[in-house]
């Protein structure tokens, strides 16, 4: 286990390691304190021959005898059998959304652990949140089916996840992915692990946990820094605000020079006498820029998506004209 980078593994060593299931602990006494590595160095037996099953376990050599740590499958595949105690047991772990270890040693079943993975406190607000900017969500792990409906209906206990994907493995997630593509639909995956790599790459957009391993954030292309799922609603909202502005800008922009091109062109002249100094031509194809600028300069004082942040004090309503003018020009000038 210690040569895992799993999740789950390291979950497994940081219980051994807090609840002093190693004999020796640090001491305060002499000139050094020993660090957690060196007690695990000390006391964790020599795994042999180790390798890591995606989507299974893991499997080593320890003493010469043939150690499996996974999943019924990985037992299973190994003409290991589970007793019908430990399987009642880890079904009861399943069904309270907890996800079940099985260990075999020298080909018999030795021992079940039931490991919590707490979800983030924001997570059923998100679910209802991306619902209600007309996102269809959808949950795809690799833990089993019951696991994985229990967590979804803790997770969307507001509005509910309708769609889950349960026992997929890492190219399945990706294949997930594609599949969700062939109508059409633009998919964004939200995930932090080396399994969601290729589901990641695969996605239209690809959104990595801040906290999350470094193979998904190279693979992502949005990083939520703050390590909160609120900012997949706030990436949501703001792209959707700065593309909309960018169709404005097109249009005012097109508008604004069919009119003004013209005009400047001296197409008045003819039917009313009225032509456009250069001065003002020149001021005018200035402004025609400038506004644009101003424009898409406002996207940073847009109000946050329901986060509960302060609004932009450009939007103060107790601030003058004045106020709200000089305000104005420091945005664009920044």
């Amino acid at each position: 286990m210690a040569s895992s980078e799993h999740p789950l593994a390291r979950a497994i060593l940081d219980y051994a390691y807090h609840y002093h299931f190693f004999d020796k602990l640090p001491t305060v006494e002499g000139p050094t304190k020993q660090s957690r590595e060196e007690i695990l160095s000390e006391w964790l037996l020599e795994a042999i021959e180790f390798s890591a099953l995606p989507g299974r376990g893991v499997q080593c050599l320890i003493n010469g005898k043939k150690v499996l740590v996974g999943n019924r499958a990985l037992l299973a595949e190994n003409g290991v059998t589970v007793p019908t105690e430990a399987e009642n047991f880890l079904r009861d772990l399943e069904v309270n959304a907890k996800t079940g270890i099985l260990v075999a040693y020298d080909g018999s079943f030795i021992g079940l652990l039931g490991i919590a993975d707490p979800l983030k406190r924001e997570a059923a607000v998100v679910v209802e949140g991306i619902k209600k900017l007309g996102v269809h969500p959808v949950m795809v792990t690799g833990d089993n089916w019951r696991t994985a409906q229990a967590v979804a209906k803790e997770v969307g206990f507001l509005v509910g996840i309708e769609d889950v994907r349960a026992e997929v493995m890492p190219a399945g997630k990706a294949d997930v992915i594609r599949s969700l593509q062939m109508d059409g639909s633009i998919v964004a995956m939200v995930g932090d692990g080396i399994n969601d790599s290729p589901a990641l790459a695969a996605a239209d957009v690809g959104m990595a946990i801040g906290a999350g391993t470094d193979i998904a954030i190279e693979a992502a292309d949005y990083v939520l820094v703050r390590n909160s799922l609120e900012d997949v609603i706030t990436a949501i909202d703001l792209s959707r605000k700065t593309f909309a502005r960018i169709r404005w800008n097109y249009f005012f922009a097109m508008a604004y020079n069919i009119v003004a091109i013209p005009v400047a062109a001296g197409v008045l002249f003819p039917l009313a006498g009225l032509r456009m100094p250069p001065w003002l031509a020149g001021a005018c194809m200035a402004f025609s820029s400038v506004s644009v600028v101003c424009s898409s300069l406002l996207l940073r004082s847009r109000n946050a998506y329901k986060d509960g942040r302060n609004p932009h004090p450009l939007f103060d309503k107790r601030m003058n004209f004045f106020k709200r003018l000089l305000m104005f020009t420091k945005e664009v000038f920044r």
